[in-house]
């Protein structure tokens, strides 16, 4: 078998954790950053896929060798590794779907012109339809429907990208003074921004689950090498696409004094019409459709993620129940998740800003402790020496807790005092 063919047939976590990355942190987050502080941001946001990269590596690298999931390796370290990892597990529970779906549900407003209909609702029925497809099709039908959508929405992307540079950067207004980064305004977004960039460092073991689903459903498993080959490629599909999202919004929205909202509706809105405003009107289906498409495959990810993890810690915590593997235990799960983030999107209205915020809080002061962890799993006596990894990804994983460390200490003093 050639060596493309053995690659595109281990294409899936990798791609998984790209279509899961691709969602609030690209559209909102890398958008928004472009809007409002230009080309500038494009540093932080390589800065935090080089520093974050090792963390996620370490998840697939555990996964391959031992053939047990990271939130495993956390039990093997000691019982209170796992307490805190499911303490994060309960905390993303009650906001990062419901975040995803109130962004989801905006867009669809947005594309379909819907009026009267409150977000909630829209809201709703994606939790249903998305819901129905996860337990219906289970891991293989994720897989195969990411290959498409990814594949669709890197070329859309792509093409956009050239339209908005064709067009030019838009023109500023006369009076335009850059935002300062450095105030409070702009280090609490830059936290935000890096926070969730490329995603939050708890979903390392995302990846590990997905690719043991993989080999179970497959009957296949890769090389260590081959694993990781698939999931850099994702990896780097990820950074590629921050900075199409931030080029997007630096030359559609740089000077023009136009602030992103943090209403679920009203920036759907405002995404579609900067594009068709600078591109022209004959643009708006193909740009509606491939932001929905970008939220929706994002939702499905993190939806069938976030439901085997919480099985994955409830088994390891109470090892005589035995959740995993079973078919009505998942579909129970996914439906939970459903029923409780739709109650906090009831709660929360539209107001998106609120529940991205709450979610990019936790996930960015946890985020160096996770790093550690999983740095942890793969120096342990778990691997053999010769998996473990090689010096420069084991200074640049110090390197990452450090940077994260400092501005998750700097976040929580501004958030606190």
């Amino acid at each position: 078998m050639s060596k493309l063919k053995i690659l595109l047939r281990n294409l899936g976590p990798g791609l998984l954790f790209a279509s899961m990355a691709i969602g609030t942190s690209h559209l909102v987050l890398s958008t928004k950053a472009g809007a409002q502080y230009g080309w500038l941001m494009a540093i932080p946001i390589v800065l935090a896929n080089i520093f974050k990269y090792p963390f996620f590596e370490f998840g697939v690298r555990y996964t391959n060798v031992t053939n047990k999931t990271l939130i495993e390796g956390y039990l093997n370290r000691g019982k209170g590794w796992l307490w805190f990892y499911a303490f994060i597990t309960l905390i993303t529970t009650f906001t990062i779907l419901a975040a995803l779906y109130t962004v989801t549900a905006g867009l669809f407003i947005n594309l379909f012109k819907i009026s009267n209909v409150q977000i909630a609702t829209i809201a709703l029925g994606l939790f249903v339809f998305i819901s129905a497809l996860l337990i219906i099709g289970r891991y293989r039908f994720l897989e195969t429907s990411l290959k498409f959508v990814v594949a669709i929405l890197f070329i859309a992307l792509l093409v956009t990208i050239v339209l908005v540079i064709y067009k030019g950067q838009v023109e500023a207004l006369p009076n335009f003074t850059p935002p300062p980064i450095f105030n409070d305004a702009g280090i609490l977004f830059l936290i935000s921004l890096m926070g969730w960039m490329p995603t939050t460092v708890e979903a390392s073991s995302w990846v590990s689950l997905w690719s043991i689903e993989k080999w179970r459903t497959e009957k296949v498993k890769p090389t260590l090498k081959q694993s990781l080959q698939e999931f850099n490629i994702g990896y780097l599909l990820t950074a590629i696409l921050a900075v199409f999202f931030l080029i997007i919004g630096s030359m559609t929205l740089y000077g023009t004094g136009v602030e992103l909202s943090g209403n679920g509706v009203v920036f759907a809105d405002q995404v579609v019409s900067i594009f068709t405003t600078h591109i022209g009107s004959w643009a708006y289906i193909f740009i509606a459709i491939s932001a929905f498409a970008t939220m929706f495959s994002t939702c499905m990810t993190a939806h069938d993620a976030v439901t085997r993890v919480s099985l994955d810690v409830i088994d390891l915590l109470s090892p005589k129940i035995k959740l995993k593997g079973k078919k009505g235990y998942f579909a129970l799960g996914v439906l939970l998740l459903a029923c409780i983030n739709f109650i906090v999107i009831a709660l929360f209205s539209a107001n998106m800003g609120k529940l991205v915020a709450l979610a990019t809080f936790v996930s960015f002061v946890v985020a160096p402790l996770i790093g550690y962890m999983n740095l942890k799993n793969v120096m342990s006596s778990d691997l053999p020496i010769k998996h473990h990894p090689k010096k420069w990804l084991q200074y640049l994983t110090y390197a990452g807790i450090v940077f994260l460390a400092f501005f998750s200490i700097y976040y929580f003093w501004l958030e606190i005092f």
